[in-house]
């Protein structure tokens, strides 16, 4: 079912009253109205928002629907980008312009959509991003995450700053997910912090640990200020009533202080990596990689795999695309190690365009966060079965029967 809009419900009104009105007589009578009823009935249902996950046909009705549910500086948080939010614009604008050659009388009546990463093989490229304080968009969280991460077998990352213990989150998937880890400024900025932090997800079985390196320098959050000021509302769940962030995050709490290191901070260098990659059985990968000389630079220091991103936007003002850095990154890894990549995918075709341009897989922030501020876990389920279900029909329409069919020849070069 669908409820309408606020803009909706006032423009049908305002028609309403005009046709009653005596000015309407003097303007041309009924005909004059024509028109805008003609134009109302089909506007009415593009707009109008969904009342359940079944309902939603692509991405965007649930992000319609979290709107109009998540608090707004909760909403905001999810939608910021960073300065004039042109890296986050520029994220959906480059995957929109690129364009794939269909192909035609192949047979794609089997799909397989598998992918093998660090000899696991997952039966979709579509990964769940880390993204934190989960339950500031549904009471349920990492937890309702995880159950429809599991319930449809996606590979899942938790953050640093999730709102729910990595033990917790295991255990509603029914298997440990991998960690992603901050150091100074988001997380420790302690040597003991840090280890702690990295045995702690190992204890819990986490396989991979994925240290992100984009947030160092800051981020001007311009959007997310702008909701904030619209958000009246007294939140204790989450803050303390001064309207601040209410203690540390779970996986924060109860850390080795130790001396503070600089080489964790801003002042981190590749020289830090080794010491890092040394302090844990896990696998290592690197988040926020957007140059060929950086994943260079990830093969140089043991790094065993990269994450093409720009925090979905919202760490840098670059301007650039994670899908246009993708191509000289492929090309410098060569498929020695793999490649995620994660910031504006929000159709099926994407994913595609991502692994045509060298990704082993693609991660999604947005779209299952939308889900969830919507309607919990079924809202997660929906945005994961949208993806899917469009990239499979993609697929089809390139004649890419597999995963390993998809390459540069599926982008047109004009």
């Amino acid at each position: 079912m669908l409820r309408p809009n606020a803009h909706d419900v006032r423009r049908r009104d305002f028609l309403r009253w005009l046709a009653a009105s005596p000015l309407l007589a003097s303007a041309g009578g009924i005909a004059t109205l024509e028109p805008l009823i003609a134009q109302e009935a089909p506007r009415r249902i593009f707009d109008d928002i969904v009342q359940s996950a079944e309902d939603a046909l692509d991405i965007w009705d649930l992000q319609r629907a979290a709107e109009v549910t998540v608090p707004p500086a909760h909403y905001g948080y999810i939608m910021t980008g960073v300065d004039g939010e042109e890296t986050y614009a520029n994220n959906r604008s480059a995957l929109e312009q690129l364009r794939l050659r269909a192909r035609r009388l192949v047979d794609v009546s089997n799909l397989d959509t598998s992918v093998n990463i660090f000899g696991r093989k997952w039966d979709t490229p579509i990964m769940i991003a880390p993204c934190g304080s989960q339950k500031a968009f549904h009471a349920d969280g990492e937890l309702a995450v995880a159950r429809a991460a599991a319930s449809r077998q996606h590979l899942q990352t938790l953050s640093t700053v999730s709102s729910t213990a990595v033990e917790e989150v295991n255990d509603a998937r029914g298997e440990p997910v991998w960690y992603q880890l901050y150091l100074s400024p988001v997380g420790p900025g302690s040597w003991e912090g840090a280890t702690a932090l990295m045995k702690r997800s190992q204890d819990a079985g986490c396989p991979t640990i994925v240290y992100t390196v984009d947030l160092q320098g800051g981020s001007n959050r311009v959007t997310l200020e702008r909701y904030s000021r619209e958000d009246d509302r007294t939140c204790t769940n989450c803050h303390t009533p001064g309207g601040r962030a209410g203690g540390p995050k779970p996986m924060l709490r109860g850390l080795p202080r130790g001396t503070p290191d600089p080489g964790l901070g801003r002042s981190t260098t590749w020289e830090t990596i080794p010491r890092l990659r040394d302090a844990t059985n896990q696998k290592f990968i690197i988040k926020g990689i957007m140059t060929a000389e950086d994943a260079e630079l990830c093969l140089r220091y043991g790094v065993d795999g990269i994450w093409v991103s720009n925090h979905g936007g919202r760490a840098e003002g670059s301007g650039q695309a994670t899908i246009d850095a993708l191509p000289e990154i492929s090309e410098a890894i060569s498929g020695r190690i793999p490649i995620v990549v994660d910031s504006g995918f929000r159709r099926g075709s994407d994913i595609v365009k991502g692994i045509a341009r060298g990704a082993t897989a693609v991660a999604v922030g947005r779209p299952y966060l939308w889900g969830l501020g919507a309607f919990g876990q079924e809202g997660v389920e929906k945005a994961l079965d949208i993806l899917t279900r469009e990239m499979e029909i993609t697929m089809r329409a390139v004649g890419a029967p597999s995963l390993s069919d998809l390459g540069p020849h599926t982008i047109a070069t004009s």
